[in-house]
């Protein structure tokens, strides 16, 4: 019989949606037994609405909950590394909102810290959930997608002034960046998960429909380690507003729905270059489960790996991963050159990817 793992959430903003289509449809796995905001109206309303016991305006009375076994963050970016350190420290498994935290620095000393803590860390990444982008994760992991040749990366969604009048938003110091890390930091980690690794970037950025510090619009080209080539357009100033992802291989070409804040769920387009491979991909979807969209597919996967004490449906590598690109997407930006991949602790900014001008000193 598995177990039912405590948990208690922290920040209700998106914190909300995590218990929505996380942690209230799957009861059997998680128990919701606390919620934490400092905003006391937003913390009785959603309390009131999920019937949870316990509620506190404290952190750090929720780490000295031993009867809690998960503490899942979802607070503004920059509490995000101090917040895991100290659950971690406190002994209990962590879940935390992107962007992970605000460097590669950082990271890197969580991954080490995580090496000898009794919790692990997992990093939310919940558009790889749903029945389209996991039918094309298994064609791919199969090896029948062959040789990969180009992808195309479009995030346009519309941010607005009400959307920028929340104080912590749209600012290097307090967000960490803008249409590029809070937006389409999704659509650019399933980039990665189905096409690999990264060698080079260059990008470029700028503010056009907000009046705020970080970037609302950018534009990237990527070669991947593959030699795979991979285009990124990103705007918060779209009318309509898309996730689409499109992968060319050999033997195969994927196209995601156009949904933009579920880019996994069905339709999605998997065409085969041929009969022959059409057929091959047609046997390897048999007996292929129905899986959840978003929060409720990885939440359910996550509970899965506690159990079996298996990797967790995301990593800390992922959120590396994609901290690095961040980190180099920002760096060709304000260079105007292109930046070759891996970035070690010798780059200039390993420890903040922030422009010069707003970096920590």
């Amino acid at each position: 019989m598995s177990k039912r793992r405590t948990v208690a959430v922290i920040g209700l903003g998106i914190g909300r949606s995590h218990i929505d289509e996380g942690y209230a449809r799957l009861r059997d796995q998680f128990d919701l037994q606390v919620i934490c905001d400092l905003n006391e109206e937003r913390l009785a309303a959603v309390g009131d609405e999920f019937s949870v016991p316990r509620r506190t305006t404290s952190f750090d009375e929720v780490l000295a909950m031993d009867d809690i076994d998960i503490v899942d963050i979802c607070t503004p970016p920059t509490l995000h590394f101090p917040q895991i350190m100290a659950a971690l420290a406190a002994g209990k498994q962590v879940i935390c909102e992107k962007p992970l935290v605000g460097s590669l620095h950082e990271v890197d000393q969580l991954a080490a810290t995580e090496a000898t803590s009794r919790g692990r860390t997992m990093p939310i990444f919940q558009y790889r959930f749903g029945n389209g982008l996991q039918k094309a994760r298994r064609i791919i992991e199969t090896g029948l997608a062959g040789k990969p040749y180009l992808a195309t990366i479009e995030t346009a969604w519309l941010r607005g002034p009400n959307y920028y009048a929340v104080p912590w938003r749209g600012r290097f110091e307090t967000e960490l960046g803008g249409a590029l890390l809070t937006h389409a930091i999704h659509s650019h980690d399933i980039l990665t998960w189905l096409m690999g690794d990264i060698a080079e970037v260059f990008a470029r950025t700028a503010t056009r429909v907000n009046a705020i510090e970080v970037e609302d619009c950018a534009v990237a080209s990527l070669v991947m380690q593959s030699g795979a080539l991979a285009s990124l357009a990103a705007t918060l100033g779209s009318a309509k507003e898309i996730s689409r992802i499109r992968l060319c291989f050999e033997h195969v070409t994927f196209e995601s729905s156009l949904s933009p804040y579920a880019p996994g769920d069905d339709p999605w387009q998997i065409i085969a270059t041929s009969p022959e491979a059409e057929a091959r991909i047609a046997k390897a979807l048999e007996g292929f489960k129905f899986v959840p969209s978003r929060f409720e597919g990885l939440m359910a996967a996550y509970h899965q790996a506690l159990e079996t004490d298996s990797p967790l449906p995301v990593t800390l590598k992922d959120a590396r991963r994609s901290l690095e690109l961040i980190t180099a997407l920002y760096h060709a930006a304000e260079t105007g050159e292109a930046v070759v991949l891996p970035i070690g602790k010798d780059h200039p900014k390993y420890r903040s990817w922030r422009p010069a001008a707003t970096a920590p000193r």
